[in-house]
């Protein structure tokens, strides 16, 4: 055999060979092809399945959560309608007259005085309670309370001081305290069942 033949029945050996494993990759990929196809159907039915079996349980959780969502933008609401009921309420007290005012801080300072020689101190911006009305106050009712020279920051009333015993008249203070109290009564009030 000369070398042109053998190298001619090698390169033929060689193309049928690689029919062959080309033949054979095509069947093995249509082979997984179809396997992949089917795995894919069986994992879309399964997956179709479970969802028709979860779907009622999908829709009661999303209720469930826009029900919490709704029932906390209520509560918000609601809180802060409270808020402002309770600051339109330190407005109305922050704007009494002077005699209204100062007979409703006389009436406190007699239950807070315990000695009647404290000290008082009022806040930055106080409108009726000053030198001359603790004068007349301190006259009438045979007390040394003093004015201190030190002003607090609140919107009104005073700050009674006994040593280390303090006692806060002050609004804010006084609407806290009622707050405490009262809350419930005015969430009834506004919100009824």
């Amino acid at each position: 055999m000369s070398l042109a033949q053998i190298t001619e029945k090698i390169e033929k050996d060689a193309n049928a060979e690689a029919k062959k494993i080309l033949y054979r990759a095509a069947e093995q990929k249509e082979e997984i092809k179809h396997g992949a196809e089917t795995e894919a159907l069986a994992l879309e039915s399964v997956s179709r399945t479970r969802f028709e079996k979860e779907r009622p349980e999908i829709f009661k959780r999303r209720e469930i959560v826009a029900r919490l969502d709704i029932n906390k933008i209520r509560l918000d609401a609601q809180r802060r309608l409270i808020n402002d009921v309770f600051a339109d309420a330190l407005e109305v007290l922050k704007s009494l007259d002077r005699d209204r005012y100062t007979s409703f801080f006389g009436r406190l300072l007699k239950e807070a005085a315990a000695s009647g020689g404290e000290d008082m101190e009022i806040s930055k911006g106080e409108r009726f309670i000053n030198k001359e009305w603790l004068d007349k106050f301190n006259g009438e009712n045979r007390t040394r309370i003093e004015i201190s020279d030190k002003r607090r920051d609140f919107s009104g009333g005073f700050v009674l001081n006994n040593g280390r015993v303090c006692i806060n008249c002050s609004w804010e203070m006084l609407m806290r305290a009622a707050r405490e109290k009262l809350e419930t009564e005015v969430v009834h009030r506004l919100f009824p069942a």
